[in-house]
């Protein structure tokens, strides 16, 4: 084969072969994105069954592509294959998934049989070639690029006990079971294999062994810190002398380029580090490096302590905010020096981020993962792997080593430490607006709710200039950081409780308008009602749910245009919200509907019912009602987003539109059955979670309002409003006993933990303060009870003083964290709360997105998402709120 196999075309090749067989006419071949498709004209089709992977390098791809296609051609069992080198790259990357990294292509035997010749065949015409080892599959022999595993051939999905589609296949009487893609190898007890059980499973992957593996003969494996594609992480013990160890994993032909370059060398070139390192302090002593089964190893002194990013999140929340200021400007001056000490040693870092530094119990910091790490006089490796946010833009497209990268992600470090995050800026079409001067934009609108105050947004700047030449060195950030500190300035939630304010003390309009629109342009212009399986684009990271969900689907998105139509009447959108309105209609069934609010049919029917009663639809309202009506299949579930609290909240709205008494009867007994379900506490009562509804989750009670007691308290107070009966108003009332329980006050916050047992978590909506504080301001509404306001109170400061550090969702983000800030406005009066609620606004504006007229946000992934939880249609439903005096979203609006 070529030399220069980047330069290859799979598909030349493809066609070729065909031609070379001639058997091109007993083929059907078509291609998306990724892959080329064939299926034999006669071929024998099956669901499931045993299939078989083969895996290549970039650089060997060609090679094995012909070499399987001489074999394939001449079968009847379809197969796939993988488009481009660069995708084949892709697959083989340090950072695709484990249960689908190596997969270069994909054969669907017709029968086992077929399978076990083909397996020989492939094996046999591919040894010798290089290729990763298929972590989900099984080897057909040592060192084969075949591997086999069992499951599904065609792409069946269904709807799993938690909302999530999953992928299944059926067991032998029929019975759906989820076609688990991990990576091990897990093949199911009845499926039978026909092949050779030549290759031993890797020690990490068989059941507790009775003694510990060891590596090297020298190094004892006590547990993983992680496993990825590049390999495992792994604590252990030098059996020689009992000092604690990391030893660190790299598989071969992962992160492969066309010269042969795999992360084994990358790991090579941290063990010349380390020695260059050694006897500094500023890494761990490296020990020995060896190699095991064509796997590399290298171990290394064990650093003790925690990396930097967690302890940031704990240090802030074990301490407060004002206690951390102090500790976090400590840290800033010793990631400043740690830079430079490397520097002096002739180490570019290349990789500096909060994930790469270990701080020790002392506070004294250690670089760890010098992979990338570049010596003087050294060759570096070419990559354009790195951190986003943390890395250079140049060091993204492999520029020439320079320490002036490693000064950016010492000033985007310094900024995770200082306020606890580092905005994640997507790329804008056009690039009009420069990513320095956005930087400058959230840094200045994040200042109140941060540590990043005098000289410090200076220094950060400085040393994340846009252009390397103009980049603050360590020199002068240490200079700047010598100047005393102004005193930090009192900030709006750190205050005692508020106080009226008066109209003259409102807060100044921000600039929301412009991302509201430009979120409209996008939700309007991304709909796609013909062809596809969603009606607007979603990411997918965290799983995938039913299409027309409130959580993740349309009906999520269709709920906030329906109120941005009430509330500006934009013409375009009566059209936009019937088409929307049909599309859920047609694809929701009337018989029967899944429990829950965000996961269920209800919070569809809610979301349909408001569209068709905006725009006059009566075959909207109608089978909304319906939906709202049909029986609920079985479910264990309690909470809010799954279970019988979300069904009965949407129950309890749509009541409240249509004064259906069949609705206020669905009300009553999704109480009643909550009321059968609580378990007495000491403080009060909580819903553990059944082993029915999550078995890994059973019995954990927790205490947010997504799962947990705020969730069910609130919905129990809509339905006491509903039924008058007292009793379910006691109930709401011990759910929050038994949340105040469980409060924990740092200063002037209040947190909460997910649930009794644990350390209080982040304050946001699914968990944390802002969900809980959502519940218990309402509860004080409700019985005058200045606890559960005072909390409240409380909650909101929690959620003021790490505005800097949240996301920007609804689930786990300022979005929602807004909304409960102007619930609090709402309830108390107090305009205070709202002014809050616009420096939280504010800060979401500055991570926008401008692309051809469209506004886009980050998810908690980075990914661009329309959904209600983790996207636009959350976002924008706040950001409304800001702008107009307006209700909340999926909270019942009692009349008066």
């Amino acid at each position: 084969m070529t030399s220069h196999a980047t330069d290859v075309d799979l598909e030349r090749l493809l066609r070729e072969a065909l031609h070379a067989a001639d058997t091109a006419e007993h083929w059907r071949a078509d291609a998306d994105e990724m892959w080329w498709r064939l299926t034999p004209e006669s071929g024998i089709r099956r669901r499931q069954g045993w299939k078989l992977h083969v895996s290549a390098t970039a650089a060997s791809a060609p090679e094995v592509l012909v070499k399987a296609l001489g074999v394939l051609l001449r079968e009847e069992s379809g197969f796939k294959f993988v488009r481009t080198l660069d995708q084949v790259g892709v697959l083989n990357s340090r950072a695709t998934p484990r249960g689908s990294s190596g997969k270069f292509i994909t054969v669907y035997p017709a029968s086992d049989g077929d399978a076990a010749r083909i397996a020989l065949e492939l094996h046999r015409a591919t040894a010798g070639l290089p290729g990763p080892r298929i972590l989900s599959d099984q080897p057909y022999a040592p060192h084969s690029l075949v591997h086999y595993r069992y499951g599904a051939f065609v792409g069946r999905r269904r709807l799993s006990d938690q909302g999530l589609m999953v992928w299944f296949i059926e067991d032998p009487d029929g019975n759906p079971v989820e076609d688990k893609r991990t990576g091990q190898y897990a093949p199911p007890s009845w499926a039978v294999s026909p092949f050779p059980a030549s290759v031993p499973l890797p020690p990490r992957q068989t059941k507790a062994a009775s003694r510990p593996v060891v590596l090297g003969g020298r190094f004892a494996v006590r547990e993983a810190i992680r496993h990825t594609n590049k390999g495992g992480v792994y604590r252990g013990t030098d059996v020689t002398s009992g000092a604690p160890v990391v030893i660190k994993e790299a598989r071969p032909h992962v992160e492969g380029d066309a010269s042969g370059s795999d992360v084994r060398d990358w790991l090579r070139a941290e063990a010349r580090t380390l020695a260059k390192l050694k006897g500094t302090g500023l890494a761990p002593e490296p020990l020995a490096m060896f190699e095991t089964g064509g796997h590399l190893f290298l171990a290394q002194e064990e650093v003790p302590g925690v990396p930097l990013r967690t302890w940031v999140a704990e240090r802030f929340r074990d301490v407060g905010s004002e206690r951390y200021r102090a500790d976090a400007l400590a840290q800033a001056r010793r990631l400043v020096e740690l830079v430079a000490a490397a520097h002096a040693c002739g180490c570019v870092l290349r990789d500096f981020t909060p994930g790469n530094v270990m701080v020790r119990p002392d506070g004294q910091l250690r670089l760890i993962d010098l992979e990338l790490a570049v010596l003087e006089g050294d060759i570096a490796l070419p990559t354009r792997v790195g951190t986003p946010g943390f890395s250079a833009p140049e060091r993204l497209v492999d520029a020439p080593v320079s320490p002036t990268a490693d000064y950016y992600s010492l000033g985007a470090t310094m900024c995770f430490v200082l306020a606890g995050k580092v905005p994640n800026l997507l790329p804008e079409e056009p690039a009009d607006r420069p990513a320095e001067q956005r930087f400058a934009d959230w840094l200045s609108a994040c200042t109140a709710s941060s540590h990043l105050t005098g000289r410090l947004p200076e220094i950060v700047l400085g040393l994340m200039r846009d252009a390397p030449g103009e980049r603050w060195d360590p020199a002068r950030a240490a200079e700047a950081l010598r100047e005393p500190a102004p005193e930090h300035p009192r900030r709006r939630a750190a205050s005692s409780a508020p106080t009226a304010v008066s109209a003259t003390d409102a807060p100044p309009a921000h600039p929301t308008q412009a991302a509201v629109d430009g979120i409209v342009e996008h939700l309007v212009d991304s709909m796609t009602p013909v062809g596809g399986g969603r009606l607007w684009p979603v990411s997918t990271q965290a799983g995938e749910t039913d299409p027309c969900t409130v959580q993740q689907g349309a009906a999520g998105v269709l709920a906030v245009l329906t109120r941005y139509f009430e509330l500006t009447g934009d013409p375009r959108l009566p059209e936009l919200i019937s088409t929307a309105g049909t599309w859920i209609a047609a694809r929701t069934d009337t018989r029967s509907i899944r429990p829950g609010l965000h996961f269920g049919g209800r919070g569809i029917a809610w979301a349909l019912y408001d569209a068709g009663r905006a725009i006059d639809d009566r075959t909207l309202t109608d089978h909304a009602l319906a939906l709202a009506l049909a029986p609920l299949e079985a479910t264990p579930s309690h909470d809010i987003t799954h279970g019988c609290a979300g069904s009965g909240l949407a129950a309890a709205h749509l009541w409240h539109r249509t004064g259906d008494p069949r609705l206020a009867e669905l009300v009553v007994d999704a109480a009643d059955r909550l009321a059968a379900a609580a378990r007495p506490e000491p403080s009060g009562v909580s819903w553990p979670v059944p082993a029915e509804a999550v078995s890994e989750e059973a019995g954990k009670r927790y205490l947010g309002f997504a799962h947990g007691s705020s969730g069910i308290g609130c919905f129990l107070l809509a339905a006491a409003a509903v039924s008058q009966r007292v009793d379910h108003l006691e109930l709401a009332v011990a759910a929050g006993e038994h949340v105040v329980a469980h409060a924990v006050t740092v200063g002037p916050a209040v947190q909460w933990p997910a649930q009794a047992t644990d350390v209080p978590t982040a304050p946001y909506w699914c968990h944390g303060s802002a969900g809980i504080g959502s519940f218990l301001i309402r509860l004080w509404r409700t019985t005058g009870d200045r606890r559960y306001a005072d909390l409240a109170h409380g909650a909101a400061h929690a959620v003021v003083e790490r505005a800097s550090r949240a996301g920007l969702t609804q689930c786990h983000g300022l979005a929602g964290n807004g909304d409960f800030l102007l619930d609090m406005a709402d309830v108390t009066g107090n305009t205070a709360y709202r002014a809050m609620a616009h420096d939280l606004a504010r800060l979401i504006v500055t991570e926008r997105a401008h692309r051809a007229g469209h506004v886009v946000f980050p998810n908690d992934y980075g990914d661009v998402s329309t959904s209600w939880s983790d996207g636009a249609a959350g976002i924008l439903a706040f950001l409304l709120r800001t702008r107009h005096q307006d209700s909340r979203h999926w909270m019942v609006q009692q009349p008066g």
